[in-house]
């Protein structure tokens, strides 16, 4: 027997007893309260029980009242879905209207039925409120056991890395509520992969830009959620709080506990009111442990089934930046089968317009190669060598983009996209259309701002144009949905004839959410919920208490307060009794005034300045891993964070949120971030 498979045995042998040991401690690290028991069954049905062909209509509250199964029709598209679900969600309405009314005789068997769901002593007010709470549920069992089998490809790397970064094996089993392991799953939030990671989250550990998208590589993306799952363990002190603030964030899982108490799981899934703790936050929890249940028993949910063995892969880090086609070329497989098991890589690489970049660790399973990967890559010449990236000509406008946005993305001037596209507007862009970037240089004839001449296509000879895709960026901290939004700050819809060209090889599908995600708000007969934070790791509040106060963080200033408020930075220090050039400090209070601007316009423009100074600094550095650092005397939390970790002080707050930085003593442990600079994209 050859070594290398001596070794795989022996590595699989040492997986599967830390697994077994990891599992025995599953109800310390994951505890179930009894109260909890029938939420997880509810998904345990969810996933086992019922396929896509059917639902179930259920109260949104009480997950152990499930009033009926709604057959669907074959391949219903959700329109089809929703008309039938509401046609049966009405009849349930009227049952529960009229046993609210207090009617408990001469019942039909359908009353009788609805009635007996619930505990004897139900109160005619808590049937009437459960009107409003009837949801649909679409079932995923064939979903679920279609993820089993996908998980087998990657499910020793997982493992190992959870293993290596100090994660619960069985945290393994979050991705089937995710994604169902689907590794081309998109939402409709833009979060993308088997992890889901948005963009702005998926930054602070991977290289998200229009040539690498890692959130898309399983392998990369499971070594960033398990960095991910360890910190919010670190911030949360627990693992089922962890679980919700990777679905809710860290900020609303702090609010929670500290309302109810850190471990007080059934008070925060019952009671918690936080304005985005909707459905899908309330059930994240409990659809893990039902998820971890059935991943950790596959044969007693779906016996015969087999996973799918773990590819035997070949990687080598590129030493120059080579072409698509050149390297299809003298590797003797098409460009799409290189793609679909680079799945990072983005459609600006296979469409010509971009270069495979320099370092980039190709991997492709041995089997496929004629020679050993080193081999064949030899053959590429210096001529195929290129010691620089491709310059982006162009950008596609996708959905929910933004002029400023695309500038930001390629490190130019809105003034600038404006003069070479010769826009009319800032404010007016359309999906599909493409906009000329720097390095394409001027249009061919003359342009002025003022003009309202189209736009023409690339030229012929020009690289295809660049597809990169922005994703929809969800609403912040009580946003409201970008359909709200002043309409000219979003790209328009597009007619047909305006829809981006698909890319040459189509590498990035966008799979139906609602199949994917068991805890898909749609088609639910409620209000859909407010989109998370998209500062989903950033355990920062930047919430005004009911007393009008607010926690100054930082890189915030009176004036930043002052012009979030339409006031005079006068009117805060009048109301806060501050001297002038007095500074605020960074952990204290403050009194704010909302005579003019709304309490949630506050929030919303707060939120979105530290979005877009995180999201500028993540374009550019990453997260690689934790230091710690035991304060000597004489020693500064400002100096160290600035100087000897080279970290600034709001990301360095945000790894220590509860330490009050003015009273550090010596022995305090702190937590510092190790931080990389990105490759830069172009």
């Amino acid at each position: 027997m050859q070594s290398s498979t001596l070794k795989q045995l022996f590595v699989t042998a040492i997986l599967l007893f830390l697994s077994a040991v990891a599992q025995a401690d599953d109800e310390n690290l994951f505890p179930l309260p009894p109260e909890l028991e029938p939420d997880v069954n509810f998904w345990l049905s969810v996933f086992t029980r019922y396929d896509t062909s059917e639902g179930v209509l259920h109260d949104n509250r009480n997950l152990a009242v499930v009033y009926e199964a709604v057959a669907l029709p074959e391949k219903a598209t959700r329109a089809q879905r929703q008309r039938v679900s509401d046609k049966r969600r009405q009849h349930f309405k009227k049952i529960l209207q009229t046993l609210a009314s207090g009617k408990r005789d001469n019942l039909t068997a359908d009353e009788a039925r609805v009635l007996k769901l619930w505990p004897p002593d139900v109160t005619n007010a808590e049937l009437a409120a459960a009107v409003g709470r009837i949801r649909f549920q679409l079932g995923l069992s064939d979903r679920f056991r279609e993820g089993l089998e996908r998980a087998g490809r990657w499910r020793q790397h997982v493992e190992a890395e959870f293993i290596r970064l100090g994660v619960p094996v069985a945290m393994a089993a979050l991705p089937h509520v995710e994604s169902s392991y689907n590794p081309d799953a998109r939402s409709h939030v833009g979060a993308s992969g088997i992890w889901q990671f948005t963009q702005s989250t998926g930054r602070r550990f991977m290289q998200v830009d229009h040539i690498l998208d890692e959130r898309n590589d399983p392998f990369l993306a499971t070594t960033a959620a398990g960095k991910l799952l360890a910190y919010n363990y670190s911030i949360a002190g627990n693992w089922p709080m962890a679980i919700t603030a990777y679905n809710h964030g860290l900020a609303g899982a702090r609010r929670a506990m500290r309302e109810f108490g850190d471990d007080a799981y059934v008070d925060i899934l019952r009671k918690y009111k936080g304005r985005t703790f909707g459905f899908a936050s309330r059930n994240f929890y409990v659809a893990f442990l039902a998820a971890k249940e059935v991943d950790q028993n596959p044969d007693k949910y779906f016996p015969g089934l087999v996973p799918e063995d773990p590819v035997d892969y070949s990687s080598v880090a590129l030493d120059a930046y080579v072409s698509a086609s050149d390297l299809a070329s003298v590797l003797k497989i098409s460009e799409r089968e290189i793609a679909s098991y680079n799945p990072g890589l983005q459609a600006t690489v296979w469409q010509g317009s971009k270069y495979l970049p320099k370092d980039y660790e190709l991997r492709l399973p041995s089997q496929i190669l004629a020679a050993p990967l080193t081999t064949l890559l030899a053959d590429l010449g210096p001529d195929k060598r290129y010691a620089r990236q491709l310059p982006d000509l162009y950008h596609t406008v996708g959905r929910g983009d933004t002029l400023s946005q695309i500038a930001d993305a390629y490190d130019t001037r809105v003034s600038t996209l404006v003069s070479l596209n010769a826009l009319s507007s800032q404010h007016r862009i359309r999906i599909g259309q493409k906009i000329r970037l720097p390095a394409a240089g001027p249009l061919v004839a003359a342009s002025s701002v003022a003009s309202r001449t189209a736009v023409p296509p690339p030229p012929a000879e020009a690289p295809a144009p660049v597809v990169v895709a922005v994703a929809e960026v969800p609403p912040a901290v009580d946003e409201p949905d970008s359909s709200e939004l002043p309409r000219d700050e979003l790209a328009d819809e597009p007619a047909v004839d305006d829809m981006a060209e698909e890319p040459a090889i189509d590498t990035v599908l966008v799979v139906d959410a609602e199949l994917l995600s068991a805890l898909e708000a749609a088609e639910n007969g409620e209000a859909e919920e407010a989109a998370p934070t998209v500062l989903l790791s950033d355990p920062s509040d930047y919430t005004v208490a009911n007393d009008n106060t607010i926690e100054v963080h930082p890189l915030e200033t009176l004036g930043h307060y002052a012009d979030w408020l339409g006031i005079r930075t006068q009117r805060l220090r009048d109301v806060n009794s501050l001297a002038f050039r007095t500074p605020v400090e960074v952990g204290k209070r403050l009194k704010l005034d909302f005579a003019i601007v709304s309490v949630e316009d506050f929030e919303r423009l707060r939120t979105d300045y530290h979005r877009l100074q995180q999201d500028t600094f993540f374009r550019n550095h990453r997260i690689t891993g934790i230091t710690e650092h035991v304060v000597k005397p004489g020693e500064s939390v400002w100096i160290l964070s600035l100087r000897r970790y080279d970290v600034p002080v709001w990301l360095f707050r945000q790894y220590n949120p509860e330490l009050d930085l003015h009273n550090v003593r010596p022995g305090t442990r702190l937590s510092f971030p190790i931080l990389v600079d990105n490759k830069p994209a172009a």
